[in-house]
Order: C-alpha cells, then structure tokens, then sequence
C-alpha cells in the first residue's frame, strides 16, 4: 500500500495547491498535495461532518487525522474562542496544515504528529476525526474508541463513517465503551455519529 494518505512517502513528488473553500459565508484557505486524503477538494464526508457538528459550549477540540486540515482549520476559523489542536501521522499532511493555519491568520490552531493518540496528553470537550478508513478497521477502532480516554466526562467523538465502510461496526464497538451513541445525520450512504463519554 505505497502512496497511500496514512503514509510518509519523502520520495513523492509536491505539487502543492491552494484550494478554497467556503463555509456559514466564509473563506477558508487550504493546501493540498500528492500523498494526501482528498488532494482535489473538500470531501463529502468532512463537509457533512462541519455541517452537522454541534459544539456545545466546547472550549478545546481535537481532530485525529487531520490531514492537510480540512476539518480542525475551518472549525478554528469560525470559532475564535475555541482551542483546535490536529495531529497526523502524515509529515506532507501536517505541513500544509501549518500552512493553512498561517494562510487563515489562526492564533486558536496548532499541528502535531501524532500515530493515532500516541503523542496526545490532554483532554478534550470535542474530538472530531473523519477517519482513513482505507487504514483498516483497527486503525478506525483506535481512533474512535481510544477517543474516550482523550475526553472529558460529558465530552463527545464525532466522526463521519460511510454505511459501507463499516459504520454499524463502529456504533456496536462505540455503544460497549461510551453512554450514548446516535446518528445525527444521514446523507449519500455517509453517517455522521456523535458518541458521548
């Protein structure tokens, strides 16, 4: 599985590009790249996740596999109070995240590889991931379940699963560790599932 988004790949070719992308009315700057998770644009499942995200007097969030950003950014930029923190285990993926934080003049946001929670110490109102599904299923299991550990009594997992993909799956394995987990919104086979600790 060479090349793929969860992986580093030094000896892959950059050709960065800048995508925009509009959300409640406003822009947001992203960069994208070869050797990353949807290097043409915004993704279905990530914007149907920020559509649908309550965030409910949260003061700090944190977005597992961030990739170059998509998620964390645009949650940092339009809610100015609120601390973002992003961790990858992509290099290519963290860069141009930084550089999407500094291209949106983000003071909220910061960046940081981390394998799943490996490097993660806090804890979090929020933790949010669209998870690489394509890294299988344990890789998907360790984020939304090691999630619980990461929050704080009350907090809440949200993550965007296709049907397809595996989503029952996920919402058994969730319903065994957290006190409630449901289905906020359903669109194109994707499902978005908030599980609260």
């Amino acid at each position: 599985m060479a090349n793929q988004y969860f992986e580093n790949n030094e000896k892959l070719s950059s050709e960065i590009r800048e995508i925009s992308y509009y959300f409640k009315g406003v822009k947001i700057s992203f960069f994208a790249d070869n050797g990353v998770f949807s290097k043409s644009g915004i993704d279905f499942g990530s914007n149907l996740l920020l559509k649908t995200i309550s965030l409910d007097g949260a003061k700090n969030i944190l977005d597992v596999g961030c990739g170059y950003g998509t998620i964390g950014v645009t949650l940092a930029k339009i809610n100015s109070d609120i601390n973002v923190t992003m961790v990858d285990v992509n290099l290519r993926a963290i860069g141009l995240c930084k550089l999407a934080i500094e291209k949106n003049g983000l003071k909220n946001a910061l960046v940081f590889e981390s394998n799943v929670y490996e490097n993660v110490v806090e804890k979090y109102d929020v933790i949010v991931s669209n998870p690489p599904i394509r890294a299988g299923k344990s890789v998907v299991h360790n984020i939304i379940l090691g999630a619980y550990d990461h929050l704080v009594e009350d907090g809440s997992m949200w993550c965007v699963i296709q049907k397809k993909q595996g989503a029952d799956s996920a919402k058994k394995a969730l319903k065994e560790l957290y006190k409630s987990v449901e289905v906020v919104e359903k669109d194109k086979g994707y499902e978005i599932i908030k599980a609260t600790k």
